[in-house]
């Protein structure tokens, strides 16, 4: 551990101090964490939603009615799926603090509409009943004001504020006379600005538009989820996958709802597969399936955070980080990693990019060879709640083998040694940053208690 870590203090902290330092960088990861309160009341009302236990869904049903799911997920729904939304006017405000030279609330505000303009308003409405698609106006896509929409808040947010901040910094504004209150004030210095940041991004969304993809959100997501199509269900296509997953969710982006949009499709058909086999009694066909992903790949969520978390229970000297480490275990012990993506946050973090996004390739090889060695069951096609706690997930995954259970603790402490070196790292900067900022508080006081004393 301890060569370990001596190589990621020489080698990559220094990189990774330059780049948390930037503004950009700060801000995102700054604006990004305004959701985090959010995401943990709407992680608590997601596991009510999806506990595991036998016969829970059924009588949740008698008492409350068909439909007692969908309510519950209400805030869910007004939590997870306005994240883009609280994103872009968070980053924007950030960034603008950072500047001193415009006011941050006015430059989240331009960024907030500036986002909102790159949605189309307007869906493709299928009717229940059956018959041709139709073209609804007037509404808003959910999917682009949550994670789906993440990045393009992220983009919109800092070009927005610099081309507010170009503006301001050139004077090129209306300037009230004294006298006039200072929100009315502020409201018309952000006049030219903010026409200047719709009139860019009405061009880049009318340049979009004028491309097949149709919108910037669709364009991102084609352009990265097409080539996951043809990858299918291989050990090198499940490894490009859980990169392509890891490196997206650290720039912002819900990578796995990109990905899995794709690849999707060929893990569930080897689901049904491997479930008619098991059925009937015969040798199970595929490994890579959908459970493969979520049980054994992802302990803890996107990640495989259910170690990191661990740490921050047991082995934090930074307040911070034991707390958060707290709030987040709930959540990743039903493998719902956003409020340990956005809380720390992963987003953004140089310091945690090198276990985030390695730790799934190692526990993909390892499962893997486990499952083709015949020394793990391969997973039967039984369908489980992504929510369902490893352990008890392997056990009933592989249709009541042992092994299952057995792989996922050694995935578990796989992902315990990948994210130590970097955890302590992260953790002695969180514990100095709160020490430096005691001192402060310490000297402040002193003088105070000096003067009394005399």
């Amino acid at each position: 551990m301890s060569i370990n870590k001596s190589i990621i203090e020489k080698y990559v902290l220094p990189t990774a101090l330059k780049i948390a330092g930037q503004k950009h960088v700060l801000s995102v990861r700054d604006g990004i964490i305004l959701n985090m309160p959010f995401m943990l009341i709407g992680s608590f009302f997601l596991i009510f939603a999806y506990l595991p236990i036998p016969g829970y869904a059924q009588m949740m049903s008698d008492f409350f009615g068909p439909t007692w799911q969908e309510k519950v997920l209400y805030p869910v729904k007004a939590t997870y799926d306005i994240m883009a939304i609280i994103s872009a006017f968070g980053i924007a405000y950030r960034l603008a603090e950072k500047y001193r030279t415009i006011d941050p609330l006015t430059a989240g505000a331009v960024s907030l509409v500036a986002f909102i303009m790159t949605i189309p308003q307007h869906i493709m409405f299928t009717p229940a009943t059956g018959g041709a698609a139709q073209l609804v106006k007037g509404v808003m896509p959910m999917g682009q004001i949550g994670s789906q929409g993440l990045f393009v808040a992220i983009l919109i947010a800092l070009l927005s504020t610099e081309i507010y901040r170009f503006i301001n910094n050139r004077n090129l504004v209306i300037r009230m006379p004294e006298g006039v209150p200072p929100a009315v004030a502020k409201s018309f210095l952000a006049l030219i600005p903010g026409f200047c940041v719709l009139a860019v991004v009405l061009a880049l969304r009318l340049l979009v538009e004028a491309t097949p993809f149709g919108d910037i959100n669709t364009m991102i997501t084609e352009l990265v989820g097409i080539p996951m199509s043809h990858v299918g269900g291989s050990l090198p296509g499940m490894i490009i996958s859980v990169l392509l997953i890891g490196i997206l969710w650290m720039l912002g982006l819900h990578g796995d709802t990109i990905v899995l949009v794709f690849i999707r499709p060929v893990w569930l058909s080897n689901m049904s597969e491997n479930l008619e086999a098991f059925q009937n009694g015969l040798p199970i066909p595929h490994i890579i399936t959908q459970q493969f992903y979520d049980l054994w790949i992802a302990p803890g969520g996107t990640g495989a955070l259910l170690g990191l978390v661990i740490f921050m229970l047991i082995r934090s000297r930074s307040a911070q980080m034991k707390q958060l480490g707290k709030i987040a275990a709930p959540g990743s012990l039903f493998n719902i990693s956003e409020p340990m993506v956005f809380g720390i946050p992963i987003v953004m973090n140089p310091y945690l990019v090198v276990p985030f996004i390695l730790t799934p390739v190692v526990l993909v090889i390892v499962s893997y060879i486990a499952m083709t060695t015949g020394l793990v069951a391969k997973p039967a096609g039984i369908a489980l709640p992504f929510t369902t706690p490893i352990v008890v997930s392997g056990y009933l995954a592989t249709g009541g083998h042992i092994s299952g259970s057995v792989l996922q603790i050694v995935n578990l402490g796989i992902s315990l040694v990948m994210y130590y070196p970097f955890f302590r790292i992260w953790d002695n900067l969180k514990y100095r940053e709160e020490q430096a900022s005691k001192s402060q508080k310490e000297a402040s006081v002193a003088p105070v208690t000096e003067q009394i004393t005399l």
